[in-house]
C-alpha cells in the first residue's frame, strides 16, 4: 500500500494540520510516513500545500510531485496541481469555493462542498476536516480507529475544545459519498 497525497489551498484553511492528521494516522497503523509542509511568506491568506506519503515500504523522498490524491481547497491550487496527479488518481475539490471543473478525464474528480457542509453543521472553519473525511472514505489508507486517533494526537492541548468538532467534521466527510 502506498499513497502520495498533496493537499493545497490558502494559508489558514488547515492544510498543514490535515496533512499532519493523515501522516499521524498512517504512523499509528505502522506505516512509513512523511509530512512536508510548504507555505508562502504570507502564511494566513497566502498559499499553502503539504506533501504526505503513507506507505508499507520506506519512502525515498518526502516531496510529492506526482500525487495519487490531490485535495484542492482553492482555484489556484487546482490549476497548479491538477496536471501532476497520476493517471487514475483522485482529485477532491472544495466545490463551495472552486466552481471550476477538473479538466482531465483520466482521474476521479470529486466535488465536495466542504465549506458549506462545515458551515451548515456549525463547524465553521473545519472544511479541511470534511475533506479529510472524504479522503479517508475514498482511500482507506489506514484504519478508521487510527484515523480518529490521528486527530486526537494532532489537536494541540491548547485547542482540545475543538477535538470533537474535528471528529464531527470528519464524519460528515466520510458520509458525503457521491
Amino acid at each position: 500500500m502506498s499513497m502520495n497525497l498533496l493537499l493545497a489551498g490558502f494559508g489558514g484553511q488547515g492544510i498543514l494540520f490535515t496533512g499532519k492528521v493523515a501522516a499521524y494516522a498512517g504512523m499509528l497503523d505502522g506505516k512509513e510516513v512523511s509530512w512536508l509542509p510548504s507555505y508562502g511568506p504570507e502564511m494566513r491568506g497566502g498559499t499553502a500545500n503539504c506533501s504526505v506519503c503513507v506507505s508499507d515500504l520506506p519512502i525515498g523522498s518526502p516531496l510529492v510531485t506526482a500525487p495519487d490524491v490531490l485535495i484542492a481547497m482553492n482555484l489556484p491550487s487546482l490549476e497548479k496541481f491538477e496536471s501532476s496527479v497520476v493517471k487514475d488518481g483522485i482529485v477532491i475539490v472544495d466545490s463551495s469555493i472552486v466552481t471550476a471543473k477538473v479538466e482531465r478525464n483520466d482521474v476521479k474528480a470529486i466535488y465536495l462542498p466542504a465549506t458549506r457542509l462545515a458551515s451548515d453543521n456549525n463547524l465553521k472553519g473545519m472544511a479541511n476536516m470534511v475533506m479529510a473525511g472524504r479522503l479517508f472514505a475514498e482511500t482507506k489508507f489506514c484504519s478508521e480507529d487510527s484515523f480518529i486517533e490521528g486527530i486526537r494526537k494532532s489537536v494541540p492541548a491548547r485547542k482540545q475544545e475543538l477535538l470533537e468538532s474535528n471528529i464531527a467534521a470528519v464524519k460528515i466527510g466520510m458520509g458525503s459519498g457521491d
